[in-house]
């Protein structure tokens, strides 16, 4: 009893280190790699697993670039795979330029893969150039009207300059610029509608592609549309704000003319009222000037005389054209 459960346990422990060993000894990997004559060692792939790098991960890359006929080492894909890199699309990437023919170091494919741009698919752009199409551009030519325009746009990736170039909205960006321009340039929109073209090479003449990780083909214009007449609606906005600004003023205006007119009213009645309250001081000043002698009973009599003559002086110039009736004057006193 006792030696079955020795054996049993001599069995488990046998297990266990032969799955421990698998597990740090890939010897699978290991035989498919001598099998696709890639020379990978024990070591080699035991030092992977020390460094927590699944073997599997760096070997079949190596076994696909190797069979590509691609010199690429074992220390490098562990490297790019420590940095953080897509070791197989990398691989892929390398493959397919050296089917294109196009010249792609594993340096520069690295450095692309870790920049954060897809490798691959700027390797199969370089081969089949995109098609990128612009939203809708709104454009004034000089005479107002606006021209809505829709371009397509065929680029093909820069390798050289896929670390560090601008991406696809600026080529669109670029792109609208220059259809803005172009449309506002023209004197007409229907020099615009009568040569599309001139929109696609003045754009090109430009070098949009400057700075960025494409290189453009061509730009063609895809629709252009009529829209509204921008110069017109500007003109009657103006003219409808300068007739509020001219209404206001008049406002203006007729309120100080009102204003000016009542002050002068009430200056009209303060004058009157002077005028008033001088006639009826006479009275008071006659009698006083009757009572200290200073005014003769004779030159009393001279002023009503004066007076009624100016009265009736007054009567007959108010009578106009002489239609009315005058009133008999007051006989003077004789």
């Amino acid at each position: 009893m006792v030696g079955i459960i020795g054996s049993g346990f001599f069995l488990v422990l046998l297990i266990a280190f032969v799955m421990i060993f698998l597990h740090f000894v890939p010897l699978g990997l290991w035989i498919s790699a001598l099998a696709a004559d890639v020379r990978v060692g024990i070591v080699t792939l035991v030092g992977m697993r020390m460094r927590r790098v699944p073997p599997a991960k760096i070997i079949l890359p190596l076994i696909k670039a190797n069979k590509a006929g691609l010199d690429v080492a074992v220390n490098q894909l562990e490297a790019h795979y420590l940095a953080g890199g897509n070791v197989d699309k990398v691989v892929d990437a390398l493959i397919a330029a050296h089917r294109a023919q196009i010249p792609l170091p594993f340096e520069r494919s690295a450095a692309i893969d870790l920049a954060g741009r897809d490798v691959l698919e700027a390797v199969q752009m370089s081969v089949n150039p995109k098609v990128i199409e612009t939203p809708v551009v709104s454009a004034v030519a000089k005479n107002g009207i606006e021209l809505k325009i829709k371009a397509r746009v065929t680029v093909r990736a820069n390798i050289d300059r896929l670390v560090g170039g601008a991406g696809e909205p600026t080529i669109i960006a670029r792109v609208g610029e220059g259809i803005v321009t172009t449309v506002g340039s023209s004197e007409s929109h229907n020099d615009v509608l009568a040569n599309p073209d001139d929109i696609s090479k003045t754009v090109l003449g430009k070098g949009l592609d400057a700075g960025t990780a494409f290189e453009i083909l061509s730009i063609d214009i895809a629709d252009v549309d009529v829209g509204r007449n921008i110069g017109a609606e500007l003109q009657t906005d103006q003219a409808e704000a300068d007739k509020r600004i001219a209404q206001a003023k008049a406002e203006e205006r007729r309120a100080m003319a009102v204003a000016k007119e009542q002050e002068m009213k009430a200056y009209t009645q303060e004058m009157e009222a002077k005028v008033v309250e001088a006639q009826a001081e006479v009275p008071h000043a006659m009698a006083q000037a009757l009572r200290e002698g200073k005014l003769g009973v004779m030159d009393y009599y001279n002023l009503n005389n004066v007076q009624a003559d100016t009265d009736m002086r007054n009567a007959i110039s108010a009578s106009g054209d002489g239609q009315g009736k005058l009133q008999a004057p007051t006989a003077p006193v004789k």
